[in-house]
């Protein structure tokens, strides 16, 4: 990938379609309407202006807390075109999360949404940095309309003089297990991912429809349904609102996408929905991808025997930009991560750092030129997580001798039992090939000797009921399809599992319920 020392990735995505006579082609479809990528051209270039006049400039911070729509979209490129640094954050975060990462930001511009709006209004007396909060809507005292200062600005913008190893956008880690960290990156960084998941494992061309479940702010979502298709023309389906099953089902029906993005947490939920392979028609999707958590055997036969679609699922991360590990149309193996992406290489290694044999659990790394130049002022984590040109994942892996990698949990997650480590994702997957549970979550917990063995959080499927007897018969199952120490010795049947914004179950709550309930 050869790409020339300057180089602003807003010229590369969005200018060089208007540039070589695609700017009547169409790249967005959304609740207002659909636009081509003359369109997003005009739309950015006048954010971009905008925000040059109210004062920002090269490397400076602009904070996105906005819905899927053209507004993110405009603010995102123009942001990157201006030099300036977008920093697309999570719209599900709490106030003290927003006034964390506007003061780690320094940030001096917000664009929001109203109640985002309002949220960051209120925190204002304690975010010393910020001088101009932009709304997408109606404004309140004190507030910029989005509208009315585009509306006055010009629909040229020239690319700042910016190289591939300038920085380009951050993007805050969910922070489950602390603040939340930004990873710091490049102009090129989107390019990379482009040509290797999207060229190799999407396959993506100018004809694709995409519509992701995940949203822009999740790095999944951003790479799902913005920069793979605007790397080579094709178009995207932006859907703000959330992600209910029907409407999901509605929205692919209607669109017609012919790649759809979603976590397996939604897959799930929508073979919930009875009569789908029906109600709805899917026959425009050619791929189906999965990322985020590792996708169950179950869930992904289960997919397939309904609507006849692979899903391919894979690993990725904020820190990668997206996904490195992944598996391809017609070579899936279920359950597993898949095989490298081109562009990258990966490693398993020991505590010492020393690679292990085929078949043993290992510690994931991972090297490509996607990867993060660092956290934003985090000297130290950044130490803790890159090492030269690898990058610690936290993830334990097994790999076969055909390449592909198998989930084995977190670092911190998995369990040792009996002496032997236990992976929660292999219980879970065992869990969820039974017909009564939805989704499932594995935790370790002491016994009344204190060792540890697995515990397990359940989600029923609609229609079956708790009790002493389905407990027992899906211990049982497990025992059936695992080793005997593997099976959860306890399980609790709960309504949902708690999760982060991006869909990630948060085992470290779990834990802490597991020990408060003391069911030993």
């Amino acid at each position: 990938m050869d790409l020339p020392r300057a180089f602003n990735a807003a010229q590369w995505f969005v200018d060089r379609h208007v540039d070589e006579g695609r700017d009547g082609r169409l790249a967005i479809i959304h609740a207002g309407g659909t636009l081509t990528y003359g369109d997003v051209c005009v739309g950015v270039n006048r954010c971009g202006n905008m925000l040059r006049r109210l004062g920002v400039a090269m490397e400076q911070r602009v904070i996105l807390l906005l819905p899927d729509g053209p507004e993110f979209v405009y603010a995102f490129w123009g942001a990157l075109k201006l030099g300036a640094v977008p920093v697309p954050t999570n719209t599900l975060l709490k106030p003290r999360d927003y006034e964390y990462i506007l003061n780690d930001s320094r940030a001096a511009v917000v664009i929001a949404d109203e109640p985002h709006a309002a949220t960051v209004d209120e925190l204002r007396p304690r975010l010393p940095h910020l001088t101009h909060l932009v709304v997408a809507g109606r404004p309140a005292p004190g507030q910029l309309a989005y509208d009315e200062l585009v509306c006055a600005e010009s629909a040229e913008l020239a690319s700042a003089p910016t190289t591939r190893d300038d920085v380009a956008f951050w993007q805050y880690t969910s922070g489950t297990t602390g603040t939340p960290k930004a990873a710091v990156h490049l102009q090129h960084d989107m390019f990379v991912c482009c040509e290797g998941f999207g060229r190799h494992v999407l396959e993506i061309g100018p004809e694709d429809r995409t519509f992701s479940v995940a949203k822009l702010f999740f790095a999944y979502g951003l790479g799902n349904a913005l920069y793979f298709p605007f790397h080579v023309a094709a178009s995207t389906v932006l859907y703000p609102g959330r992600p209910e099953p029907a409407k999901v089902f509605e929205t692919i029906t209607r669109e017609r996408p012919t790649l759809f993005y979603a976590v397996p947490t939604a897959y799930a939920a929508m073979l919930q929905v009875p009569d789908a392979e029906r109600l709805y028609d899917l026959r425009s999707v050619r791929l189906c991808s999965s990322a985020g958590e590792p996708l169950p055997k179950a869930i992904y036969e289960r997919w397939l025997e309904r609507f006849g679609l692979e899903i391919l699922d894979g690993i990725g991360s904020t820190e990668m930009c997206h996904t490195f590990i992944a598996n391809r149309r017609g070579q899936v193996r279920p359950g597993s991560s898949g095989t490298v992406v081109p562009g990258y290489e990966a490693k398993l290694v020991d505590d010492a750092g020393r690679e292990v044999p085929v078949g043993e659990v290992g510690n994931l790394m991972v090297k490509g030129d996607s990867a993060c130049s660092c956290y934003w002022n985090q000297h130290e984590r950044t130490r803790q997580t890159i090492e030269g040109e690898w990058v610690r994942t936290g993830d334990k892996y097994t790999r076969d001798a055909d390449g592909y990698f198998w989930y084995a949990g977190r670092s911190d997650d998995m369990i040792k039992a009996g002496g032997m480590w236990v992976s929660p994702a292999e219980v879970e997957g065992a869990l969820t090939g039974h017909p009564a549970v939805v989704e499932a979550g594995v935790v370790g917990a002491e016994d009344k000797d204190e060792l540890v063995k697995p515990f397990a959080f359940i989600v029923l499927a609609s229609g079956h009921a708790p009790s002493p007897a389905l407990e027992a018969e899906l211990k049982a199952f497990v025992k059936q399809r695992l080793a005997p120490y593997k099976y959860p010795r306890w399980i609790v049947f709960v309504e949902e599992l708690p999760k982060t914004a991006t869909g990630k179950i948060q085992r470290f709550k779990l834990r802490e319920r597991a020990k408060e309930m003391r069911q030993y």
